[in-house]
């Protein structure tokens, strides 16, 4: 047998497996810390080194911008060429894709792409009764609708967002997005798979083009991003995946676990190459956070073995309050911080921000330093989101939600019916708003509005010139510097650092330091504004800094520390007592997600009383505490109570009862000794009674 190349040799025997597997599509479920970025990056490195196929024929997408770097990093290391491989997230490749088949998808190749606030402002337009705050409901249904592939006149839209007016309103915003030029984050899914089954030419043209379809985190992938895989691949390209079916914890965001399920059934002959071999945790810690996730049904199964064998057995705390909760993890930070000078070996992982503040607190008056992981990240300051409309204007002139955050911004005296009656107008001829506010004057009712507006289009008019002024190679971030100095931004920014104390006027200046790096032309501009939208929606996390990392369960997901204290485990917080069926399948998938992420640590905590609402409120352990087998923690701070009881009880359970009627159970705790459990149940007139079963004879539970 002819010996390896070196690049293969360091492999265990099934990413082996995986890289060199041809013919039939693969599926590969690489457990936490199995090493699966190695095996995907040197999987397209071995097909254009050894198998001789074209890197530009390969396309492989994931979820981050640090990932798809990595990836192409980690393949060009091993071959320059894999740098000629199309390497994205899904959504960068769906605005490369619309922008060079723009008039297929009925789009401007300058769209500008409009994030979640950008949306609620163009809805408040087509739909002005709604309040601001309806309209951003509205907006994340139909960014959700979007996620699993749902158009206005889909005919099963109702069945999953039954409201009977969203189809109307969903089809007003479509409407009004296509006019003006733009798309959502959700478009560039749907529109170029929309494209591809419609237009064959195009399709024939793709299926050409990329022989090699390789996805990462298959897992976190939804509906509309699995059919567009699908259509993608119909030309019998080369398909594969790679994920964790007990790592999928994004049903919130659309991500749908069945697309790895199923990945065999919709793609016959794949083959399924399992990594089992951690290499981050120790195996105890692997124990404990398989015991709860083996619960799951809807899994294809696979056991975690540690490389690093042995190592401590998990600690359980059992706390009185979140004030001795908080505590708990100051002492574990600082016992390891002494043994090791580093406080961010340790991360104190919970269920919901709001579950920070006491830790915030007490790390204040230990002296612990710590950071946030989720506070507000750069793209979405109030300063740099008016910048930022203001280029988007120059780009596309049809921008109508742009153009209403900055034609009166810093205030120019263009109210809110000014602003109408230029909408009006654009719209009733091709949906240039520049062009309609240089024949707006005698449309608005005062001079003061129709001096403004003249002094709005002067202003952008002189930025398109220089816009538009030959002189290939200069940088963008002139253009940049002009737009806030010009606005008047930079001086409404800065007055109000006067009056705040922050930090806006350094931020509109390291806007101007990012636009640096492209060229001072249309098509930089564009390319600029997209690369931002997708920095912005898909930013990773910052570096790490020497502090203790607070972060919620869901912002850990490819992360990792030497020692992790996961809190709030009370049953009624984690899960939550609504939680069974799929929902808590999820549940149990965050959990393990969480406890993986601790090499050499595990630390649980559960408290006996929360402050909920300004009231004390009792709670049991969590469920998930009582599916670890004992031998498998040791327990601090007293004895495990007993679980809520099992039995008909569960929550969700449909009740009647002969006073109040029909209703269900929304909770069940346990009951003192000899008096069985403790049930809540809401009644359809809207009341929440408490019952032990065991002495109330006129509540019955229907099967």
């Amino acid at each position: 047998m002819p010996e390896l190349p070196e690049y293969l040799q360091d492999l265990n025997p099934e990413q082996l497996a995986a890289v060199r597997h041809e013919g039939g599509n693969l599926l590969i479920l690489a457990g936490a810390g199995s090493g699966k970025t190695r095996v995907i990056t040197t999987k397209i490195a071995w097909l254009v080194r050894e198998r001789g196929v074209a890197p530009e024929s390969v396309l492989a997408v994931t979820f981050t911008n640090k990932a798809a770097r990595e990836m192409r990093d980690r393949a060009s290391a091993i071959d320059p060429e894999c740098a000629r491989a199309y390497l994205r997230t899904f959504h960068s490749f769906g605005a490369w894709f619309l922008r060079r088949n723009a008039a297929a998808a009925g789009l401007d190749p300058n769209f500008t792409i409009y994030d979640d606030d950008d949306s609620t402002t163009l809805l408040h337009g087509t739909a002005p009764d709604l309040t601001r705050a309806e309209c951003g409901r509205l907006a994340s249904r139909i960014a959700r609708a979007k996620d699993y592939g749902l158009a206005p006149d889909a005919p099963d839209l109702e069945a999953r967002f039954p409201d009977r007016n969203f189809r109307r309103l969903y089809a007003g915003y479509e409407k009004r997005l296509r006019e003006t030029g733009n798309v959502d984050f959700g478009d560039l899914i749907l529109l170029p798979a929309r494209v591809l089954r419609d237009d064959e030419a195009i399709r024939n043209r793709f299926h050409q083009r990329f022989r090699v379809i390789l996805v990462d985190e298959y897992q976190d992938s939804n509906v509309a991003q699995f059919e567009l895989l699908k259509v993608l691949a119909g030309g019998g390209a080369y398909v594969c995946v790679v994920g964790d079916d007990d790592q999928s914890i994004y049903r919130f965001r659309g991500a749908e676990v069945r697309n790895i399920l199923e990945f065999p059934e919709v793609f016959p002959g794949t083959e399924i190459v399992r990594l089992e071999r951690n290499y981050r945790s120790f195996q105890s810690i692997l124990d404990v956070a398989g015991a709860v996730v083996a619960r799951n049904e809807g899994r294809l199964g696979k056991t975690l073995k540690a490389v690093k064998a042995g190592g401590p057995k998990a600690k359980l705390a059992l706390l009185a309050d979140q004030d001795e909760e908080a505590a708990y993890a100051s002492r574990v930070a600082e016992a390891r911080a002494s043994r090791t000078g580093r406080w961010s070996d340790t991360a104190v992982l919970y269920r919901t921000n709001a579950q920070s503040l006491a830790f915030e607190h007490l790390f204040n008056k230990r002296g612990i330093p710590y950071r946030i992981v989720g506070s507000v990240r750069f793209y979405e300051r109030e300063e740099v989101k008016d910048a930022l409309a203001y280029l988007a204007v120059l780009s596309n002139p049809r921008d109508e939600v742009n153009f209403r955050r900055v034609v009166n911004k810093p205030s120019r005296g263009v109210g809110d019916t000014s602003v109408q009656a230029i909408l009006e107008a654009a719209y009733a001829s091709d949906g240039d708003l520049l062009s309609a506010s240089r024949g707006a004057g005698p449309l608005l009712k005062t001079a003061k509005s129709r001096s403004g507006l003249s002094a709005f289009v002067s202003l952008v008019d002189g930025l398109r010139g220089l816009l538009d002024a030959p002189g290939e190679g200069r940088p963008l971030s002139g253009l940049v510097e002009r737009t806030v100095k010009d606005s008047g931004l930079a001086e409404y920014h800065r007055d109000q650092d006067e009056i705040a104390g922050t930090q806006r006027a350094a931020n509109l200046d390291e806007l101007v330091n990012a636009a640096a790096d492209f060229e001072l032309s249309p098509a930089g501009l564009a390319e600029f504004l997209e690369t931002i939208e997708l920095d912005r929606r898909l930013s990773d996390q910052e570096e790490s800094l020497e502090a203790v990392t607070l972060i919620t369960m869901h912002n850990t997901k490819g992360l990792e520390f030497p020692v992790v204290v996961v809190t709030g485990l009370e049953q009624g917080l984690f899960p939550r007592d609504d939680d069974e069926g799929e929902d808590l399948e999820e549940q149990r998938r965050l959990f393990y997600v969480a406890a993986t992420r601790a090499k050499e640590e595990l630390h649980l905590c559960s408290c006996r009383s929360r402050l909920l609402r300004g009231r004390r409120a009792d709670f049991l352990p969590s469920r998930f505490i009582h599916e670890i087998p004992p031998g498998l923690y040791e327990t601090l701070g007293g004895r495990l109570p007993a679980p809520a009881p099992e039995g008909p009880w569960k929550p969700g359970l449909p009740v009647y009862h002969d006073d109040h009627g029909s209703g269900y159970v929304i909770q069940v705790k346990a009951g003192p000794p000899d008096s069985g459990p403790l049930v809540f149940v809401k009644f359809e007139t809207g009341r929440v009674l408490q019952f032990f079963p065991k002495f109330t004879r006129k509540l019955e539970a229907l099967k």
